[in-house]
């Protein structure tokens, strides 16, 4: 059972930056592909990136595409989001979670994380 924990959220300025990090325990993480998913209040879960198993490959939502990028280091178990140029419609819960296809869908992913708060300021 792979347990997933995020973090690196917090307070940023509008401009700023920051980069989450998706840990994960239980077992390895090289053989799943990971996802990036954001959550604001009343609205629905939304695809951010997605990361192949190797790396290779990667996704991104519209709104995000020059501006985040997901990487991962298979070593450390760990998958990351940095976040540049921040926009208050950023501002939202960020979950990570792990599956088997490079998908949009969260509903192709079955290990998820809590979640960490990104707020950004205007």
């Amino acid at each position: 059972q792979v347990q997933l924990v995020e973090s690196g959220g917090g307070l940023v300025q509008t401009g700023g930056s920051l980069t989450l990090s998706c840990a994960a325990s239980g077992g390895p993480l090289s053989g799943k592909t990971v996802g990036w998913f954001r959550q604001a209040p009343g609205t629905e879960r939304e695809f951010v990136a997605t990361i192949s198993r190797s790396g290779g490959i990667t996704d991104y939502t519209g709104s995000v595409k020059g501006r985040f990028t997901i990487s991962r280091d298979n070593a450390k178990n760990t998958v990351y989001l940095q976040m540049n140029s921040l926009k208050p419609e950023d501002t939202a819960a960020y979950y990570c979670a792990a599956g088997d296809s490079t998908s949009t869908s969260p509903a192709r992913y079955y290990y998820w994380g809590q979640g960490t708060q990104v707020t950004v300021s205007s």
